[in-house]
């Protein structure tokens, strides 16, 4: 039975809530209960930005996630608000790139993906989100990346078309990164 909550939290202009999209419309492609809720900081672009996302065979009631499941945090400011919010037992995924040297919880299962690192090996730093979302993906198993890609190709229409590729290397190279 699916029943996933999760916190995606970074700056404004990580991705972050483009990966909270991309959850929900696969959850609905597959016709599971979603809500996805977006809170932004006073600045959109450089301030702080975070995600709730839903995903339940239930009736989802409420957009507050006040314990998740998981947690992919693209910065340091937001592992500090909510590691912890993060169940025991939980799963967090963070960007290591840009966490360093930070105390972490002995109750959960901690990833560092490097996500800005990787990306730019890519040679686009704009798919550090897409790097996170292939690990957290690569452990859960919520959504395939064919789910995943089959969204893209609907919301990346027109020019943006030629962003599906690279998209899906990234998704590659996360999974790679959390999977031996």
């Amino acid at each position: 039975m699916i029943n996933e909550k999760v916190i995606i939290a970074g700056f404004g202009g990580q991705g972050v809530m483009l990966m909270g999209q991309i959850l929900s419309y696969c959850a609905t492609e597959k016709d599971v209960n979603t809500l996805w809720f977006p809170s932004y900081g006073p600045e959109t672009r450089g301030g702080t930005a975070n995600c709730s996302v839903t995903i339940s065979e239930e009736y989802v009631n409420s957009p507050v996630i006040s314990t998740p499941d998981s947690i992919i945090i693209m910065n340091k400011p937001s592992l500090a608000k909510f590691q912890p919010k993060l169940k025991q037992g939980g799963l967090c995924f963070v960007n290591s790139s840009l966490v360093i040297d930070e105390a972490y919880r002995d109750d959960v299962t901690i990833y560092q993906v490097p996500a800005n690192d990787l990306a730019l090996q890519l040679g686009n730093l704009k798919v550090a989100n897409m790097v996170m979302l292939g690990a957290y993906l690569a452990i859960t198993k919520i959504f395939t990346f064919d789910d995943v890609i089959s969204v893209l190709e609907h919301k990346f229409t027109g020019t943006k078309a030629k962003l599906i590729d690279i998209n899906r290397q990234a998704l590659e190279v996360g999974k790679n990164a959390v999977i031996q």
